[in-house]
């Protein structure tokens, strides 16, 4: 795999992670389903794995840029595995709206998984790894990043809005920012 196939693979790896984001973000502003804390620590595992994208975008392919994707989406997993199992417990229900019939955190789960794989499988074409390693960001990769930092700040200022600068309410119902006194 050459430099170049490597950069448009992590560039619609980019987009896909931009996505995930952005489907979440709609389901929160536009349906009014606000995110509990574990979604807000899924949602940073996914944003972390984008800045691992990012990374090779901006600086060319490294093994290190590869093991940030990989570990934030290990964490991310597993905090999508606890709320899994947190609601699968007869009884518990579940917390959010359903996309295909599983939910917000089994979709989670199950994208942790394939970034997993798929970063580990882009590990084993060593040619990605030669050549140039600084290099600006240019036309379809620029605006990828652009899009994906957005959509980060994006969710980190409504995390704000949502908690008010301190802890998360278990079961969110309202921005607490935003809240008449």
């Amino acid at each position: 795999m050459t430099a170049a196939l490597s950069l448009r693979l992590n560039a619609f790896g980019l987009l896909a992670l931009a996505a995930v984001l952005a489907v979440a973000f709609y389901d929160q502003l536009v349906l009014g389903d606000l995110p509990c804390p574990l979604c807000i620590l899924q949602r940073a595992g996914f944003a972390a794995a984008g800045m691992g994208l990012a990374l090779n975008l901006r600086f060319g392919p490294k093994p290190s840029h590869y093991a940030i994707v990989i570990l934030s989406a290990v964490a991310g997993g597993a905090i999508s595995i606890r709320q899994i199992l947190l609601h699968i417990v007869p009884g518990t229900g579940s917390y959010g709206n359903a996309i295909l019939g599983l939910h917000f955190y089994t979709w989670a789960f199950i994208l942790a998984v394939a970034i997993v794989i798929g970063s580990a499988a882009m590990l084993l074409f060593d040619r990605q790894f030669e050549g140039e390693r600084d290099r600006p960001l240019a036309g379809f990769a620029r605006v990828v990043v652009v899009l994906f930092i957005l959509l980060v700040l994006g969710n980190g200022v409504s995390t704000v809005v949502e908690c008010a600068g301190g802890l998360c309410p278990d079961n969110p119902t309202e921005y607490l920012l935003l809240k008449s006194k």
